[in-house]
Protein backbone atom coordinates (compact mmCIF):
# COMPACT_ATOMS: atom_id res chain seq x y z
CA UNK A 1 0.00 0.00 0.00
CA UNK A 2 1.45 3.44 -0.57
CA UNK A 3 0.11 6.71 0.63
CA UNK A 4 -2.02 8.89 -1.78
CA UNK A 5 -2.36 12.92 -1.79
CA UNK A 6 -4.86 15.84 -3.39
CA UNK A 7 -2.74 15.18 -6.57
CA UNK A 8 -4.73 11.61 -7.07
CA UNK A 9 -8.10 12.69 -6.10
CA UNK A 10 -9.76 12.66 -9.34
CA UNK A 11 -8.30 8.38 -9.45
CA UNK A 12 -9.95 7.99 -6.27
CA UNK A 13 -13.04 9.36 -7.16
CA UNK A 14 -13.62 7.46 -10.37
CA UNK A 15 -13.27 4.23 -7.63
CA UNK A 16 -15.51 5.70 -5.57
CA UNK A 17 -17.98 6.31 -7.84
CA UNK A 18 -17.90 2.62 -8.65
CA UNK A 19 -18.67 1.98 -4.65
CA UNK A 20 -21.41 3.95 -3.98
CA UNK A 21 -24.57 5.28 -4.67
CA UNK A 22 -23.65 8.60 -3.66
CA UNK A 23 -19.92 9.05 -4.58
CA UNK A 24 -17.90 11.75 -3.40
CA UNK A 25 -16.12 13.65 -6.19
CA UNK A 26 -12.60 15.03 -6.74
CA UNK A 27 -12.99 17.95 -5.26
CA UNK A 28 -14.42 16.71 -1.73
CA UNK A 29 -11.53 14.27 -1.81
CA UNK A 30 -8.87 16.37 -2.43
CA UNK A 31 -10.41 19.06 0.31
CA UNK A 32 -10.59 15.86 2.61
CA UNK A 33 -6.80 14.96 1.77
CA UNK A 34 -5.33 18.63 2.75
CA UNK A 35 -7.31 18.06 6.09
CA UNK A 36 -5.30 17.67 9.30
CA UNK A 37 -5.03 14.72 10.24
CA UNK A 38 -6.52 12.66 7.67
CA UNK A 39 -4.26 9.89 5.29
CA UNK A 40 -5.42 7.72 2.33
CA UNK A 41 -3.54 4.79 0.86
CA UNK A 42 -4.10 2.51 -2.16
CA UNK A 43 -2.67 -0.43 -3.41
CA UNK A 44 0.38 0.58 -6.17
CA UNK A 45 -2.90 0.03 -9.40
CA UNK A 46 -4.97 2.13 -7.57
CA UNK A 47 -8.07 -0.27 -7.98
CA UNK A 48 -8.88 0.20 -3.79
CA UNK A 49 -8.23 3.06 -1.58
CA UNK A 50 -9.15 3.54 2.05
CA UNK A 51 -9.65 6.98 3.74
CA UNK A 52 -8.63 7.46 7.53
CA UNK A 53 -8.90 10.74 9.98
CA UNK A 54 -7.04 10.58 13.46
CA UNK A 55 -7.64 12.65 15.32
CA UNK A 56 -5.99 12.68 19.37
CA UNK A 57 -6.82 8.66 19.90
CA UNK A 58 -9.11 7.79 17.87
CA UNK A 59 -9.32 6.77 14.03
CA UNK A 60 -12.08 7.01 11.68
CA UNK A 61 -12.36 4.60 8.02
CA UNK A 62 -13.77 7.83 6.12
CA UNK A 63 -14.04 5.53 3.61
CA UNK A 64 -13.29 2.77 1.98
CA UNK A 65 -14.00 1.36 -2.12
CA UNK A 66 -13.07 -0.83 -4.22
CA UNK A 67 -13.48 -1.25 -8.27
CA UNK A 68 -15.84 -3.94 -9.25
CA UNK A 69 -13.56 -6.18 -11.00
CA UNK A 70 -11.47 -6.00 -8.03
CA UNK A 71 -13.35 -7.00 -5.30
CA UNK A 72 -13.43 -10.63 -3.53
CA UNK A 73 -9.78 -10.93 -4.21
CA UNK A 74 -8.47 -9.24 -0.45
CA UNK A 75 -7.44 -6.04 -1.47
CA UNK A 76 -10.19 -4.10 1.20
CA UNK A 77 -8.74 -6.52 4.00
CA UNK A 78 -5.25 -4.92 3.02
CA UNK A 79 -6.07 -1.98 2.94
CA UNK A 80 -7.93 -1.94 6.31
CA UNK A 81 -4.80 -4.13 8.03
CA UNK A 82 -2.58 -1.28 6.65
CA UNK A 83 -4.85 1.85 7.69
CA UNK A 84 -5.01 0.31 11.10
CA UNK A 85 -1.41 -0.02 11.41
CA UNK A 86 -0.67 3.36 10.01
CA UNK A 87 -3.26 4.89 12.12
CA UNK A 88 -2.16 3.10 15.01
CA UNK A 89 1.50 4.54 14.63
CA UNK A 90 -0.24 8.08 14.62
CA UNK A 91 -0.89 7.28 17.89
CA UNK A 92 -4.48 5.87 17.48
CA UNK A 93 -5.51 3.46 19.94
CA UNK A 94 -9.03 2.68 17.97
CA UNK A 95 -10.13 2.78 15.19
CA UNK A 96 -14.20 3.52 14.31
CA UNK A 97 -16.20 2.80 11.52
CA UNK A 98 -20.14 2.80 9.68
CA UNK A 99 -21.68 0.70 7.48
CA UNK A 100 -24.83 -0.03 6.35
CA UNK A 101 -27.05 -2.78 7.74
CA UNK A 102 -27.32 -4.31 4.21
CA UNK A 103 -23.95 -4.41 3.24
CA UNK A 104 -23.43 -8.06 4.57
CA UNK A 105 -20.14 -8.29 2.98
CA UNK A 106 -18.81 -5.58 4.22
CA UNK A 107 -19.95 -7.06 7.69
CA UNK A 108 -18.22 -9.98 7.21
CA UNK A 109 -14.85 -8.50 6.58
CA UNK A 110 -15.36 -6.19 9.55
CA UNK A 111 -16.03 -8.86 11.58
CA UNK A 112 -13.46 -11.04 10.20
CA UNK A 113 -10.57 -8.06 11.32
CA UNK A 114 -11.93 -8.24 14.71
CA UNK A 115 -14.35 -4.90 15.26
CA UNK A 116 -17.00 -4.88 17.37
CA UNK A 117 -20.43 -2.88 17.72
CA UNK A 118 -20.06 0.03 19.12
CA UNK A 119 -23.87 1.40 18.58
CA UNK A 120 -25.91 1.80 15.52
CA UNK A 121 -27.26 5.22 13.37
CA UNK A 122 -30.75 4.95 12.04
CA UNK A 123 -31.16 6.43 8.66
CA UNK A 124 -27.58 7.15 7.91
CA UNK A 125 -27.31 5.97 4.09
CA UNK A 126 -29.88 7.43 1.89
CA UNK A 127 -30.63 4.87 -0.92
CA UNK A 128 -31.84 5.78 -4.26
CA UNK A 129 -35.63 5.49 -4.83
CA UNK A 130 -35.82 3.50 -0.91
CA UNK A 131 -36.11 4.33 2.64
CA UNK A 132 -32.80 4.94 4.43
CA UNK A 133 -31.07 2.19 6.11
CA UNK A 134 -29.14 2.40 9.45
CA UNK A 135 -25.46 2.33 10.05
CA UNK A 136 -23.43 -0.40 12.53
CA UNK A 137 -20.80 2.06 14.12
CA UNK A 138 -18.13 -0.67 14.16
CA UNK A 139 -14.90 -0.25 16.70
CA UNK A 140 -11.76 -2.25 16.62
CA UNK A 141 -8.84 -1.37 19.69
CA UNK A 142 -5.56 -1.11 17.37
CA UNK A 143 -1.79 -2.16 19.33
CA UNK A 144 0.90 -0.09 19.17
CA UNK A 145 3.04 -1.28 16.38
CA UNK A 146 6.46 0.36 18.01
Amino acid sequence: MTPVDAEEAAALAAIHAEAFDHPWDADALSDLLTSSGVFALADANRRGFVLIRTVVDEAEVLTIAVKRDARRHGLARHLMDQAARTAADRGAVSLFLEVAVDNDAAIALYADLSFQSAGRRTGYYARPGAAAVDALVLKKPLLPTA
